[in-house]
């Protein structure tokens, strides 16, 4: 049983350095892509309590419509008029504020701890939206 030496020289592995580097690359990429992409699936979640704010404002719209005045029951307003139930996604959808037959304020508040940094969405009676920088995006 003969041993080539020549050819042991010539097979090398990875070295300690190399798989530093490559960890260090991963490690950057990593960096850069969790957070962007944390970012992105938060925003991807307020579209949910944008939807259901939209649809509680038209929800009171038609009731107003019908009946002259907005609905200050809430029950009334889901079962009768079509509007978003307690819960979008990661928020909670209720009215603030003053509620009665001439305005209204709905707000939809993130209960999930992923979503409490994106803060409490509103919309009230005039279509006016808050804060509107949670909106534009």
């Amino acid at each position: 049983m003969m041993i080539n030496l020549q050819r042991m020289k010539n097979e090398q592995g990875i070295t300690l350095i190399e798989l530093l580097a490559v960890v260090a690359i991963v490690a950057i990429l990593a960096a850069i892509a969790i957070p962007v992409y944390t970012g992105f699936m938060q925003r991807a979640r307020r579209v949910d309590a944008k939807t259901a704010l939209e649809q509680m404002r038209a929800s009171q719209e038609m009731r107003r419509a019908e009946r002259g005045g907005y609905s200050t029951n809430i029950v009334e307003l889901r079962t009768t008029w079509s509007a978003p139930g307690a819960k979008a996604g990661d928020y909670d959808i209720s009215f603030t504020g003053t509620l009665n037959v001439n305005s209204f304020t709905a707000q939809a508040v993130p209960w999930n701890p992923r979503q409490i940094s994106d803060g409490t969405l509103w919309i009230n009676h005039l279509g006016v939206k808050g804060p509107a920088d949670k909106w534009a995006k």
